[in-house]
């Protein structure tokens, strides 16, 4: 796909990637995603991060179209993941009078993705860089969602190029918001996925954008927002903002083979039932974990239950697990529960993922062979009480 220029002197020069259904291992892109790079040419020329490294020949063409890779001047890394900067080595030997521009922390990570020392050109929250004609500022925005990121914005043309943020993987070749379909639902769950875990650090970025004239806002994923960027901003901000609640929440999340540990399960959640604390309990072989994730992140408690089958716990589970990365967990309350044969390893090993999940796990995971007794069932009402009063 050829350059497409966004306004005067400014241009996309990224590339697609339609087939692309899983990205980083973790989260799945039904409609593929861009690995989005831009051109600012002023008197001097920058280009702000580079494509995946599959990539390079058609990030290379697109840039080639525009001008001599020799006369490129900057090399703008808002930040050095990978599927930004996995050309950037290949590129450097093209672009041979280019020096490369990080934040003062992504100096680090420049030598590590190129195997090298390199003397980046380190820039703090505020500075500028002037092209001529054109200005670029950078805003320091660490943790979103890697720790060296920062933003670029284009002063005169209030072009905002804010790396990953605002951005969807969502694959369309018109790139602008108002010509591709409907990316709404791609737009929240790249954020919910990827963002997420970072609302302090998001809140904190967005007030130092708040007082910008912004007309354009390039990600480096997805389409270009450039009718109503705004509304794309307060999303981030009501998404970002806690919201204020008053009773405690405790979940409990659960598989039972053949209804044991649903059992204690369901005495648990009698016992966690007392005033202040709300309690909601889930079948996981009828949840998807995705579906939950706004519960769990505003929840007080987790408790999780499983049997033991062959030495571990079942594979609902551990998508539920493995679905925690995303959602910042320290500080909330975990417990663990299960019925069991004759080994009974499962309880100790979502024990063993909660604590390094951070969570707090103040009581000892409780498990019993087989049917549980009715002396059993109260301890596990006694069990869910007692997490609840800990709240």
């Amino acid at each position: 796909m050829k350059p497409i220029e966004i306004k005067k002197g400014i241009y996309w020069i990224g590339v697609l990637h339609p087939d692309l259904r899983l990205f980083d291992v973790l989260f799945p892109t039904e409609h593929g995603t861009t690995y989005n790079s831009y051109l600012v040419k002023g008197e001097k020329t920058a280009v702000i991060d580079t494509a995946k490294g599959r990539f390079y020949e058609q990030f290379l063409s697109n840039v080639k179209s525009l001008v001599d890779p020799k006369d490129i001047d900057y090399i703008v890394c808002n930040h050095m993941e990978p599927d930004h900067s996995g050309s950037l080595a290949a590129f450097l030997k093209e672009a041979k009078n280019a020096q490369v521009v990080v934040s003062r922390t992504g100096e680090h990570y420049v030598s590590n993705i190129l195997n090298a020392d390199v003397s980046p050109l380190k820039m703090g929250d505020g500075d500028l860089l002037d092209l001529g004609g054109k200005t670029l500022r950078f805003i320091f925005a660490p943790f979103l969602h890697w720790p060296d990121t920062m933003f670029t914005y284009a002063v005169e043309d209030q072009v905002l190029f804010p790396c990953d943020v605002f951005g969807s993987h969502f694959c369309d070749e018109q790139m602008f918001n108002d010509l591709v379909g409907d990316f709404s639902h791609d737009f929240e769950f790249y954020y919910r996925g990827i963002m997420g875990p970072f609302k302090d650090k998001m809140l904190q970025a967005l007030d130092k954008i708040k007082d910008l004239e912004i007309e354009i806002i390039g990600p480096s994923h997805g389409p270009i927002l450039r009718s109503d960027p705004w509304k794309y901003v307060n999303q981030y901000i009501e998404w970002s903002t806690p919201s204020p609640t008053e009773a405690k929440k405790a979940l409990i999340f659960y598989a039972s083979a053949h209804g044991n540990t649903e059992m204690m399960a369901e005495e648990m959640a009698k016992g966690a039932s007392i005033d202040g604390v709300e309690v909601e309990v889930f079948d996981l072989t009828e949840t998807d974990p995705g579906e939950v994730l706004d519960r769990i992140e505003v929840a007080h408690a987790l408790i999780v239950g499983s049997p033991t089958i062959n030495g571990d716990a079942v594979k609902p589970v551990w998508d539920l697990l493995s679905s925690l990365a995303t959602i910042r967990m320290k500080g909330k309350v975990g417990a663990a529960f299960g019925s069991y044969g004759w080994s009974g390893e499962a309880v100790g090993m979502i024990e063993d993922r909660l604590q390094s999940l951070k969570f707090k796990v103040p009581e000892p995971g409780l498990r019993f062979a087989l049917v549980p007794t009715a002396e059993e069932l109260e301890s596990c009402r006694e069990f869910g009480a007692k997490i609840a009063e800990g709240l």
